[in-house]
């Protein structure tokens, strides 16, 4: 069987199957978005998450929290207010850690120059920890991460080692990396449309392939212009806002 048949029955297999996910659907924020890659016939998503915030009670390994063996106090998927948190601390009674995870999006890609498309887009608009694999039977994985995410320990076996004043200081900081990261999907969904129909246009005429690899984000890259700089996806101010992903006088674990 060649690759690309190959691909068509992965993707058929893994879009049939049912969602095993604690929420049992996609995230409402990505829908639009997980929509996209899975109707282009180069890429299906095989997992993902907007964002959320969540807090966990259980044992700790080191540093490393293992979510298998936690109790899931509480999970949203929107900004989140202190009553709820503290309603859901009263029901810890081991060590609860709060925290905020970025988009997580993980997509199979036909082949190796259909990743780093992908993956150009996604480092572009700010989620700058994403990577692209290649497996043993040829598979080719993106996996789109950002490093804006928190993590802060609240109790231990079960006794409150903060005050709400600093719960209240975590939630803010913690509903600001959400609104962010909303604003950073947004952005990514835009420029990977873009994206998209550059290549197919591309695509129906290959001359004009020979003209753009020298534009390609995997080589050096030169100076634009003002005309050409007002095209790009990502503004010196997004640029910014990506190099300053964690607030100063708060550390993710």
């Amino acid at each position: 069987m060649d690759h690309t048949a190959e691909f068509r029955r992965w993707k058929a297999q893994c879009l049939s199957k049912a969602d095993l996910s604690r929420k049992g659907s996609v995230d409402e924020d990505v829908v639009e978005f997980v929509q996209l890659l899975n109707e282009r016939e180069q890429y299906f998503t095989t997992s993902s998450c907007a964002g959320r915030i969540i807090l966990l009670d259980g044992g700790i390994n080191g540093f490393e929290v293992q979510k298998q063996n936690r109790c899931w106090l509480l999970v949203t998927h929107k900004p989140c207010v202190k009553d709820d948190v503290m309603a859901a601390l009263k029901k810890a009674t081991g060590d609860a850690i709060l925290k905020f995870e970025p988009l997580v999006l993980h997509v199979q890609c036909r082949q190796l120059l259909d990743a780093q498309i992908l993956h150009s887009v996604a480092i572009d608009s700010g989620f700058r920890n994403s990577g692209i694999t290649v497996g043993k039977r040829g598979k080719t994985m993106l996996a789109v991460r950002s490093t804006h995410g928190l993590e802060v320990p609240l109790s231990n076996k079960g006794k409150l080692m903060v005050t709400e004043e600093y719960i209240d200081f975590l939630l803010k900081i913690a509903n600001q990396k959400m609104e962010e990261n909303k604003k950073r999907i947004e952005r990514f969904y835009n420029c990977l449309q873009r994206a998209l129909e550059k290549e197919t246009i591309t695509n129906l005429h290959p001359k004009e392939k020979i003209k753009d690899k020298n534009n390609s984000s995997y080589t050096r890259k030169k100076k634009r212009n003002p005309e050409e700089a007002h095209g790009k996806c990502l503004t010196e101010e997004n640029d910014k806002e990506c190099e300053n992903d964690d607030d100063p006088g708060i550390s993710p674990l």
